[in-house]
């Protein structure tokens, strides 16, 4: 039988509403050659957000990096990004503090951009 997602579109990030803004999830790759947000795939059959930061993962600086990436990523301050969850683990849920519906949008819009160059 062929495989349903040949030919598709990749995964559709879950972006989760939360009271201070959205939350994400993302998987990270430390000491990677650069910091990089690479798109979405699906991991345990969830999507995520696919990062990559250059730091290593001793003492939160892959954690501290991500945010950093996030909030560049995303053009917010520092100050409005957290890992909220997975803070030893591979798979991390960022919170981005800010109006839920403009974070949205805007994590949409950034996103397009990795399917306007798979296609």
């Amino acid at each position: 039988m062929a495989d349903p997602r040949q030919g598709r579109a990749p995964p559709q990030l879950k972006i989760r509403q939360t009271e201070t803004g959205v939350a994400l999830a993302v998987r990270l790759t430390p000491k990677a050659a650069r910091d990089a947000v690479e798109g979405v795939e699906e991991f345990g059959g969830d999507p995520v957000l696919k990062a990559r930061v250059r730091a290593v993962p001793e003492n939160g600086r892959a954690n501290t990096a991500l945010e950093k990436l996030i909030a560049d990523w995303l053009d917010v301050p520092r100050s409005t990004v957290s890992v909220i969850q997975g803070a030893k683990a591979r798979i991390k849920i960022v919170a981005v503090d800010g109006s839920a519906i403009g974070l949205s949008a805007l994590i949409a819009t950034r996103l397009t951009a990795f399917r306007d160059t798979d296609a």
